[in-house]
């Protein structure tokens, strides 16, 4: 530090201190600085230029050996690899750090609070703050230090040196836990179901300066640690609690999941850092850790001396087994491109399912968006909750494996539910998986041993077959063994095995009475054939040191499933024998759908059931179904993309030379599906115009995804993307917005939301489906008139297979080309799916419910084709009774109801018209169950008065053709409907295969004529077809347009017959109101009327 002049005139210095030199230059003396400052700063130059200069040798070694400049380079890059993983961490950790030293200001600036705290009703009641916590560790964590220096030195160190002759001179040189103790960021009590446990996690964030260095002065070699990162968090458990002091009886400290590591190395392991071994160490560090601190391991800390049941506190019972279907996936994103991204191929998908440390992987399906695998894995659950059960999915590739999207699910759901069986959306990609969750209680009963094994041989698992009971090993220590040859301590360890699953214990060096309090855990399928065998071998396996065979039916037989007791060992010393402790459990599933018999013989109590020999014991039949409260609560989302406006132009042509426009789509994603726009080319205003509708829940959190892309040969350019919650239009019911596209420079999106709710009256449906064939658009398809809910719970009285054996069955609902697959249930001719699902209906009258009962391997087991006819006659639209199968034999419980769909807001109604209150009178139905309908609706159902009425006029000796025309002003589109004919006039023998031709006249070329498709033998063949064109208003009343019915002459001749014609003078006809009507079909020299 600089001193004032004032300082400088002062009298001596203080006695005891040197005197201050003085290193600044004076300017009137002309000496230059002299003193120990200058020799320092010059030492320091010469220091940095040898260093520079070091980093020429390797370059003139190679030069001198002649090697190619290759080695260089790859010298080059891997220091400069180096450097950078060096630099990063080195970054990651000062930004830690200024983190943790400034969290209060940051904090509070962020609150925009600065120098105040929160306020007292501000709270955080899941998790909680314990800045006391904090200050206690920062006052113990010198002291910390102290102990860590002293274990390490006195303990460690030792066992270091004495496991390796090439150790012998290992030491710690350096111990330094640094000033940044670890902080406890917040505590999450959980509340157990256990009087005498406390369960705690404590979300821990560790950013220290810990400086640990060691040496091996025998090969000249130091390394060690400067600054490490560790976040993560830790679960404490406090049990048993007792009535004494220290009222808890141990400490157990464990990681749930996997903490994240970062270490700084010094020294030698610098080497470490080099990019690929960088990640490398890390990983094998982090399973050092995870070996005793991660789940299943845990670190247990003895408060009270001879503590009981220190082995079940150190490795207590799984809390359960989940078994987990990974069924299938729908939906996936096509990741492979071929000649260079020109092509789209698919995914080859597999699936990666983890719980805690447990990994499985599926097999590869190729080329495939819609894999189903069909596996089965069987998972310990060991903390409730706080496990997650993870699935992700990948696309494999040579190279490196595309990622396809994730789930997660915690445990304790699965827990609470007994049974999931769902579809569960991708996060980080698109799609679907299908998983069946099954949880599996432990039960030391060995009564139901045979329950379960009988329903086990009715399911079809693979790659394993599904486990009845586990096996948990406690391998406490052994006493007596052999000593090795020259009498020198073995260093032995334990090998156990259950059929060709096979795990190790660790070594324990130089003892022959060793102690290894490690836990071990076995899927067993049928205990009553299988055995443990031991194997006590030396660490380098070539000696055995004792054997032994146990057959798993002893704990059958004993005491709650357990054996605790000294076991002698075989091929051993006489006196050698081994301490466990093995407990078994019968994995029991304990859900509604699976109901075993509580007493021997239960199952033959009706004798009437087709279930003879069967396990599952059939609930009292019910006479309607019991669906949950969510049954039938769902809307749908109709979606009508508009236009958009000022988009980005990406296409360039001449190698950019010249600045083209853009192909625009739209590409939407809500409630689990995807919908694509079609590509305008060459416009950067587009105008799409066209309609998608989805099934909703009210499930909040839903969002609708929106983007938009500019078509190309090889990869679509992005355009702009809109998120939106669906939250707003659910409420409000209805939503038209121009929204501005993210992401972009520039853009908007016109969009038109409409939430349709599910009437249960078909008063409405003709109007519906008026209405819907005046908004439907040219590029869209048929819009939906009413929504489908079915509810199949369950079957009674299915054919048995062979005769003898009941069939393992599951059901398809369809309706067009839409099904639903239900669930399998394996060995019952009465089986209960409760499962629920729903169909988008367009023509309520002319579908119908399709249902297919079918059992694995044995085909059909009946099937029931329901008329959605039927439904429309129904008291609110609702069936709910047991329907018969079509084989005769067994029958089905199902609810099927029906909703039709009221558009509020129809998109037509710009076109305003006055109705007197006379023409409110000619339509009892507008003023009655309608008169609710906001204004815009009744205009369009006001254009319905016209809707066929056999009784109104007599029909024309030709028949009649039934057709809508109106004009889209807001399109500038003369639109015409073509719905129906009847009583067409049959010529011949044979009935006509009709179709209607449409031209604009005075214009006779291709341009303007449209055509229906042919419907085959019929007098009155229903169309239902939209036809457009462009065309201005005023342009439109200068049209005729001529409507013709033809049928084909015979299959050889490309004649047409003419069955009648009519033509429409479009200045007559008011365009704006969209009526449908009937006109009489003439001949071709008459003109048709109404």
């Amino acid at each position: 530090m600089e001193r004032s002049p004032e300082e400088e005139g002062v009298g001596p210095e203080p006695a005891g201190q040197p005197p201050a030199t003085d290193t600044t230059r004076d300017p009137g003396s002309g000496v230059p600085p002299a003193g120990p400052g200058a020799a320092s700063e010059a030492l320091a130059v010469l220091s940095s230029f040898g260093r520079r200069l070091l980093v020429l040798v390797p370059v003139y070694l190679a030069g001198a050996a002649g090697l190619s400049v290759g080695f260089v380079l790859f010298g080059l890059a891997l220091y400069l690899g180096w450097r950078r993983v060096r630099d990063g961490k080195a970054r990651s950790l000062r930004a830690a750090r200024q983190l943790l030293d400034d969290e209060e200001r940051i904090t509070a600036e962020t609150l925009y609070m600065s120098n105040r705290e929160l306020p007292a009703w501000v709270s955080f009641p899941d998790v909680e703050k314990v800045e006391w916590l904090n200050k206690i560790v920062a006052q113990v964590w010198p002291f910390l230090g102290q102990y860590m220096e002293k274990l390490l030195a006195e303990t460690v160190a030792p066992a270091v040196r004495g496991a390796n002759p090439h150790l012998q001179t290992f030491t710690f040189t350096r111990v330094e836990l640094g000033e940044k103790p670890v902080r406890i960021i917040g505590v999450k009590v959980h509340p157990s179901q256990r009087k005498d446990q406390i369960l705690l996690d404590l979300n821990v964030s560790y950013v220290g300066d810990v400086q640990i260095d060691v040496e091996v002065k025998k090969y000249f070699c130091k390394a060690g640690v400067k600054g490490m990162q560790l976040h993560g968090v830790l679960r404490v458990i406090l049990e048993p609690l007792t009535g004494d002091l220290p009222i808890v009886g141990a400490v157990s400290m464990f990681f749930i999941k996997r903490p994240t590591l970062d270490i700084n190395w010094t020294g030698m392991t610098n080497l470490l850092d080099i990019p690929g071994l960088s990640s490398l160490s890390d990983t094998m560090i982090m399973d050092s850790i995870a070996a005793f601190l991660v789940l299943p391991n845990r670190l247990l800390v003895p408060l009270v001396p001879d503590l009981q049941d220190v082995a079940q506190l150190r490795s207590p019972l799984p809390r359960g087994i989940i078994r987990i279907h990974l069924l299938a996936a729908r939906g996936l994103s096509s990741k492979d491109k071929y000649v260079k991204g020109l092509i789209e191929g698919k995914s080859d998908p597999y699936a990666l399912v983890r719980v805690g440390t447990q990994t499985f992987c599926s097999r590869v399906i190729d080329e495939e968006l819609n894999p189903h695998w069909g596996e089965t894995y069987e998972v310990i659950v060991h903390e409730v909750p706080g496990q997650e059960i993870e699935v992700e999915v990948f696309d494999k590739d040579p190279d490196k494996d595309d990622f396809l999207g994730r789930m997660k699910l915690d445990v304790g759901k699965v827990l609470q539910a007994g049974v999931l069986d769902d579809w569960y959306p991708l996060q980080g990609g698109q799609g679907q998986v299908h998983l069946r969750l099954e949880w599996l209680s432990l039960l030391p009963d060995a009564e139901k041993l045979d329950q379960v094994l009988q329903w086990n041989r009715g399911i079809t698992s693979r790659p394993e077959p599904p486990s009845a009971a586990i096996l948990v090993v406690y391998l406490d220590r052994a006493q007596d063994l052999p000593l090795k040859k020259g009498n020198k301590e073995p260093n032995p360890m334990v090998q156990l095995s259950v059929q060709d699953v096979t795990q190790e214990s660790k070594a324990t060096y130089g003892t022959n009475s060793p102690v290894w309090e490690e836990a071990f855990r076995f899927f067993l399928q049928d205990p009553r054939s299988q055995e443990l065998d031991v194997q006590v071998k030396d660490d380098s396996r070539a000696l055995t040191l004792g054997a032994l065979t146990l057959p798993l039916a002893r704990l059958l037989t004993a005491s709650e499933l357990t054996l605790d007791q000294w076991f002698q060992l075989s091929s051993s010393g006489p006196n050698s024998r081994l301490y466990m402790k093995l407990v078994m459990r019968i994995l029991y599933l304990d859900s509604s759908e699976i109901r075993f018999p509580t007493v021997p013989g239960a199952q033959d109590l009706d004798s009437d059931s087709p279930q003879t020999g069967s396990s599952v014991d059939a609930p009292p039949r019910p006479w309607q179904t019991s669906p949950n409260s969510h049954f039938g609560t769902e809307n749908v989302l109709r979606i009508h993309v508009l236009e958009a406006q000022d988009l980005i132009a990406k296409d360039r042509f001449l190698g950019g030379l010249v600045k083209g426009k853009s192909d625009p789509y739209v590409k939407l994603r809500v409630a689990g599906q995807s919908f694509r726009s079609h590509v305008v080319r060459e416009d950067l205003n587009p105008r799409w115009n066209e309609v998608f509708e989805v099934i909703v829940t009210s499930i909040p959190g839903q969002e609708l995804e929106l983007e938009v892309f500019d078509k190309d040969l090889d990869k679509d350019d992005f355009l702009g993307r809109y998120k939106m919650s669906l939250t707003t239009v659910l409420n409000s019911g209805f939503l038209d917005e121009w929204l501005t596209l993210e992401d972009v420079p520039s853009g908007r999106l016109h969009l038109r939301l409409e939430r349709l709710t599910p009437r249960p009256t078909a008063a409405e449906l003709e109007e519906v489906l008026q209405v819907n064939s005046l908004i439907q658009t040219q590029k869209s398809s048929e819009l939906a008139a009413a929504l489908l809910s079915v509810y199949l719970e369950r079957a009674d009285n299915l054919p048995l297979r062979k005769g003898t054996k009941p069939p393992n069955s599951y059901a398809t609902l369809t309706v067009g080309e839409t099904s639903h697959k239900t669930k399998t249930v394996s060995q019952t001719a009465a089986p209960i799916w409760e499962e629920n699902t729903s169909f988008l209906i367009r023509k309520p009258h002319a579908e119908s419910l399709e249902l297919q009962v079918r059992g694995e391997g044995t085909g059909t087991l009946g099937s029931i084709s329901l008329p959605l006819s039927e439904l429309l006659q129904a008291d609110r639209l609702c069936l709910d009774k047991w329907f018969t199968l079509s084989n005769g034999q067994g029958q089905v419980l199902m609810r099927a109801q029906l909703g039709i769909l009221v558009s509020q807001h129809s998109g037509v109604e710009a076109h305003s018209h006055s109705h007197s209150s006379s023409s409110l009178n000619e339509e009892p139905r507008a003023s009655g169950a309608a008169a609710h309908i906001t204004s815009p609706v009744l205009e369009v159902r006001h254009r319905l008065p016209h809707v066929d009425s056999p009784s109104e006029a007599p029909i024309g000796p030709l028949g009649q053709v039934k057709l809508t025309v109106w004009y889209h002003s807001d399109e500038q589109k003369l639109v015409s409907i073509i719905h129906s004919c009847r009583a067409l006039r049959q010529s011949g023998r044979d009935l006509p295969d009709p179709y209607v031709s449409l031209l604009l006249l005075p214009d006779k070329n291709r341009g303007t004529k449209r055509k229906t498709s042919q419907k085959k033998k019929t007098l009155d063949p229903e169309f239902n077809e939209r036809f457009e064109w462009e065309l201005p208003l005023d342009g439109s009343l200068r049209r005729k347009l001529d409507v013709s019915v033809k049928s084909n002459s015979s299959f050889m001749s490309r004649e047409r017959e003419l069955l009648g014609k009519v033509q429409l003078d479009l200045a007559e006809i008011d365009l704006s109101q969209g009526a449908a009507q009937w006109y009489d079909l003439t001949d071709d020299k008459d003109k048709g009327g109404s």
